[in-house]
């Protein structure tokens, strides 16, 4: 089973819960897919084994072939290719702008003249280590670099379909989110009863609706702001799987890196009963 978690902003608690519910079971795979700010390696303290390079494919093209037909430019969704006509200064030429692109492939297959080739990248690094009996892995994008889908989908590439997979999502509902959670089983969507957690956890509930993965919500800080996610999960028949209270003790545990499940009693079985839920709803 996959089971992701995410949030429709940032600071509500995503990381806590993922990093909970996978010590509070047994033959876990943890993949840490905020590739451009992980954290759970503050909480899981893994043993780093393997460390793979990224890559991604950016386009280069052979001066000495191209006659600037202006192909590559058309067939470019991103305008990561802009081409030069030649005029009667001198020939023309085609410039590529890395940062642009997605690594496709369409202007290097539909090149008439084959005057494209691809060189890999190097945008980031996968490391794969141990945290105790779990499997850890995440990725990290390097400084500068912009396009993180190529990368989750690298360290996703890592799945064990033999273990129950824990998946920290991106924050938001952009891209990075999609590429993340779009092979989950079910989603925990984590939020907070304020009106901007409110807000987003719309966006976010109507993007899993559209990916059509079942999901339910956690609301973190659960006593502070107003009543108006119960609310709307109640109209909406979203499943509420747990409330976590607003806790000096937890504010003070997560400050030092230490997951709350180790500390406060009651908690792991708490992520337990929320996973057999899970396991319900699926079925």
């Amino acid at each position: 089973m996959i089971i992701s978690v995410a949030s429709g902003k940032g600071g509500t608690g995503k990381t806590t819960i993922a990093v909970n519910l996978a010590l509070s079971l047994n033959n876990v795979q943890f993949l840490d897919c905020d590739v451009e700010e992980p954290n759970a390696h503050i909480f899981l303290k893994p043993d780093i084994k393997e460390r793979i390079s990224a890559f991604i494919p950016i386009p280069e093209v052979d001066e000495a072939k191209c006659n600037t037909c202006g192909k590559c430019r058309e067939v470019c969704a991103y305008h990561a290719v802009a081409v030069i006509p030649p005029s009667d200064s001198g020939k023309g030429s085609v410039l590529v702008f890395g940062h642009l692109c997605h690594g496709c492939g369409a202007c290097s297959l539909l090149c008439p003249q084959n005057a494209i080739k691809e060189l890999n990248k190097e945008i980031g690094v996968v490391e794969i280590g141990t945290s105790g009996d779990m499997q850890f892995i995440h990725g990290k994008l390097n400084v500068g670099e912009i396009m993180s889908p190529p990368l989750i989908r690298q360290v996703e590439d890592h799945i064990d379909p033999s273990k129950t997979v824990i998946i920290d999502a991106p924050p938001g509902t952009s891209c990075p989110v999609i590429a993340a959670v779009k092979k989950s089983d079910y989603c925990i969507l984590v939020t907070e009863p304020t009106p901007f957690g409110l807000n987003d956890l719309v966006l976010a509930v109507e993007v899993l609706r559209k990916l059509k993965i079942p999901f339910g919500v956690v609301i973190n800080r659960s006593d502070i702001g107003d009543d108006k996610v119960d609310k709307y999960c109640q109209d909406n028949n979203i499943p509420m799987l747990l409330r976590i209270p607003f806790d000096r003790e937890i504010a003070l545990l997560y400050s030092r890196g230490i997951p709350l499940v180790q500390e406060k009693a009651g908690y792991k079985e708490k992520f337990r009963i929320l996973f057999d839920t899970i396991k319900k709803e699926i079925s």
